[in-house]
């Protein structure tokens, strides 16, 4: 009896080495497959994700840029349907060349800063995407953020001077008005620009 109990163990340890040996590869194949990203993996993931995310608000902003300086919607009458911008004076019939004030010098210059803005705007995006593939990495985006900054300047000048003198109800005309969603996206692009102008300046390329 103790020989057959001694027997009965040892092909019971045998069979046991045999199926152990044949899992231990895919039980290996298991672990490495479940294995955690590296840190520079996961470093490198959040740039692209933080990149891709300026790149999107960039757009947007460069977006909101041409819709604000284009559209005539800077100030709404709040007893007509009437609307002013930087161009023309607006009603149901249509829009005509007939602003109070369109030969002033403040007007003009809101003109030309608002499309310096959109010129450095578009500008800055395209460096930033020249840069994107050919710069090294641990380099900053230092051109595209001094580029943004200067539009944002523009749109800041643009929009106080226009602040200043004609988002009111006595300069257009108007007994009672408020500002157009014109004139609320150009300050929605000031802030816009700015952030991301600062970002391009901090971030390096991974």
């Amino acid at each position: 009896m103790p020989e057959t109990q001694a027997s009965n163990l040892a092909l019971w340890g045998w069979s046991l080495y045999l199926v152990c040996s044949s899992w231990s590869p895919r039980l290996a194949t298991v672990t490495s497959c479940n294995e955690l990203p590296s840190p520079s993996s996961q470093r490198k993931a959040k740039m692209l994700v933080l990149l891709a995310s300026i790149f999107v608000v960039h757009i947007a902003t460069v977006i909101m840029l041409f819709v604000s300086t284009i559209a005539n919607v800077w100030v709404v009458s709040d007893l007509r349907a009437e609307s002013v911008g930087l161009w023309k004076n607006c009603t149901i019939g249509g829009c005509g060349d007939n602003l109070s004030y369109a030969g002033e010098d403040a007007l003009k210059a809101v003109q030309a800063f608002m499309i310096l803005s959109i010129i450095f705007s578009v500008i800055s995006l395209v460096v930033f995407v020249f840069q994107l593939f050919t710069m090294e990495k641990g380099n900053r985006f230092f051109l595209s953020g001094a580029t943004l900054l200067v539009c944002w300047l523009c749109v800041m000048v643009g929009a106080s001077i226009y602040t200043h003198h004609y988002a009111n109800s006595s300069k257009n005309g108007y007994e009672k008005s408020h500002h157009g969603y014109s004139f609320i996206l150009t300050w929605i692009c000031f802030c816009f620009s700015f952030i991301v102008g600062i970002l391009y300046l901090v971030l390096r390329k991974k």
